[in-house]
């Protein structure tokens, strides 16, 4: 599988290459051009987690990966579950905080991780990303003792929980920390404009961990295949599925799984005050606004990275 830079389709790469360099020209983020449907899904949820994770995952990284080599990926990616819960008839949460840093981000961060060690060939890599949260404690927790790769995480000082920011300045080593003055979107803004400084992106290796970097993405499309398979097959037709939004990057790994084949009727996206994707969708304009600082502050994000990717696939080919 290709991915092309959405912002500029002559640039082709494999997938090495997308989760090596994170962003393609001119800011622009890396995406399949088209998503081929598992023929029997059926039969995939039935499969053991990691056969499933196998099946799922090969078409996008095949050309770079060997079976042995994702396998031996996804053995030290999933080493915590995706629980299922009924909270009542017919309604079900999804449990994605049993990972080390309590955040779905546990999956993305550490299968990238994984990834780069077969990807590096010994060479000096730098991760630098931003959070709002959640992402600098997984991102910091699945990069921390990797021989050659320095991260640097930038964080809206004071605009975070005191847990989470102590998960991640609190480990040193490779793991570097930078507190802003300014929202998480400022964050985003000096992350993708490191990227237009090509011969610092050559000199240090530069990449980014946060979901611009396709790799989180399609390892989140794994335990919404867990999700359906704990579901009693006989509630598996005309699913809902709720996602909380922030950088919408969870969402687009949702749908994914949808044109992957697995029975979702329809998604709600949720979002807190900051609030420029709903106001998009009923005016056509995308007019974000100054960032507001809330009680979840994961979700503390105006200008959404990932949305190019869901309206791709809502337009194009990918469908």
């Amino acid at each position: 599988m290709k991915f092309y830079n959405l912002k500029d389709n002559t640039q082709v790469v494999d997938y090495a290459t997308a989760v090596r360099q994170g962003l393609g020209r001119n800011q622009g983020l890396f995406f399949p051009k088209k998503i081929d449907p598992i023929e029997d899904v059926d039969s995939l949820l039935d499969a053991p987690s990691e056969a499933r994770y196998l099946q799922i995952l090969k078409p996008f990284v095949g050309e770079n990966l060997s079976d042995e080599q994702l396998k031996d990926v996804i053995k030290n990616t999933f080493k915590f579950p995706a629980k299922l819960v009924a909270v009542e008839d017919n309604i079900y949460c999804l449990e994605l905080f049993h990972g080390p840093t309590l955040a779905f981000k546990d999956f993305g961060a550490n299968f990238m991780a994984n990834c780069l060690k077969q990807f590096s060939n010994g060479e000096k890599i730098t991760i630098l990303t931003a959070t709002s949260g959640d992402t600098g404690a997984a991102v910091a927790h699945a990069f921390y003792g990797i021989k050659n790769i320095q991260v640097v995480i930038l964080y809206p000082k004071g605009k975070i929980s005191a847990l989470q920011e102590k998960m991640f300045t609190t480990l040193g080593g490779n793991i570097k920390t930078l507190a802003i003055e300014g929202t998480f979107d400022d964050c985003q803004a000096l992350v993708k404009q490191s990227f237009d400084d090509r011969s610092l992106v050559k000199e240090i290796g530069l990449n980014s961990a946060n979901s611009i970097n396709i790799s989180r993405l399609i390892a989140q499309v794994c335990y919404y295949f867990d999700a359906v398979a704990q579901v009693p097959q006989e509630q598996r037709k005309k699913l809902v599925i709720s996602v909380p939004c922030g950088n919408f990057g969870n969402l687009t790994a949702a749908i994914i799984a949808q044109l992957l084949g697995l029975p979702i009727e329809r998604f709600v996206a949720t979002t807190n005050v900051n609030d420029t994707v709903p106001r998009f969708l009923q005016t056509g304009q995308w007019q974000p606004n100054k960032t507001i600082a809330t009680l979840s502050n994961a979700m503390d994000v105006s200008a959404p990275n990932n949305w190019p990717r869901i309206e791709y696939m809502m337009q194009s080919e990918a469908v």
